[in-house]
């Protein structure tokens, strides 16, 4: 066996691998692995000594912040991702989510089905605030922050984000001006040890009374108390698809009216997931034939 993979990934391109063994958790030493394919996965010291030979790990999705490139690159093993086919769907939900929170979307599906709807139309219910002319701040210009910008340009929104661009970009903003002057701000960069933490208690109080937090990248990116006390208080609403410790999701959040939440699915389309599988086998396959990888993420080391 040549690949060990966490899962079998979707989609017709996962068929051209031979022999590949699904296994998780790996319960003992594997010899002769040299691909390890991996989802929502921990990949340390401990996993890595279970296999000798390994050459790479797969990642499959944008964020490797479960694998510890360090551990990998001192044992010679290259760490892959697969980002290029996620911006579209991602970039997609970050709208949903915008558009849930301005327009209190679910609360509105909520006092249906509750039956408060009692009255016919009603003027002052459930009051939301306007789409376009809002100030939408990214954090995070890349692929996906990239696509939500033109997403919000499409809806008339003013787009404000903190990449410094050579072209002196009216755009740009410090961190912190940003979150002073937008209405909604969108999270999309990678969990690192620079970015854990980085929305703290002081930050998040810098936002704007009403403003809308979304988060689609990771929940650590967020200080998950400090933000659940600041949607207590009712002075921010937020969207998430992301949390700090998933599957578990605070009971104050599950409890609150003004948050959007979905379980992060910001690449649950079955086109997007069938891209991102046909990403991750290219990056395989390269490194069973000894050539480039594809999508080999920061600090990683090559294929010998």
């Amino acid at each position: 066996m040549r690949v060990l993979a966490s899962r079998r990934f979707p989609g017709p391109a996962w068929d051209a691998l031979d022999d590949v063994g699904v296994e998780w958790p790996v319960a003992g030493p594997r010899p002769g692995v040299e691909v390890l394919a991996v989802v929502a996965a921990t990949v340390d010291d401990e996993l890595l000594e279970l296999l000798p030979d390994l050459r790479l790990v797969a990642g499959y999705g944008v964020g490797y912040d479960e694998i510890d490139v360090e551990a990998c690159a001192r044992r010679g093993v290259a760490v892959t991702n697969t980002p290029d086919a996620l911006g579209t769907a991602t970039a997609d939900l970050t709208m949903a989510l915008v558009l849930g929170c301005r327009r209190r979307i679910v609360e509105g599906d909520r006092f249906v089905r509750e039956g408060r709807w009692a009255s016919g139309w009603v003027v002052g219910e459930l009051l939301g605030d306007e789409i376009g002319d809002a100030t939408l701040g990214i954090v995070g210009l890349g692929r996906i922050g990239s696509a939500v910008a033109t997403r919000a340009r499409a809806f008339g929104i003013n787009v404000l984000h903190t990449r410094r661009e050579d072209d002196g970009s009216r755009e740009f903003r410090e961190l912190d001006d940003l979150l002073r002057e937008s209405d909604v701000v969108t999270l999309h960069v990678p969990l690192t040890a620079e970015t854990h933490g980085l929305l703290d208690a002081r930050r998040l109080a810098l936002l704007r009374d009403g403003a809308c937090l979304i988060n689609t990248a990771r929940g650590a990116i967020v200080d998950e108390d400090a933000l659940v006390a600041e949607l207590a208080s009712r002075r921010l609403r937020a969207g998430l698809d992301v949390f700090v410790q998933e599957p578990d999701v605070p009971q104050a959040l599950l409890d609150l009216p003004n948050v959007v939440l979905s379980p992060h699915v910001g690449s649950a389309t079955r086109a997007t997931r069938e891209a991102a599988t046909a990403e991750l086998v290219a990056n395989i396959l390269a490194a069973l034939e000894r050539r480039p990888l594809p999508n080999p993420v920061p600090g990683s080391a090559t294929v010998s």
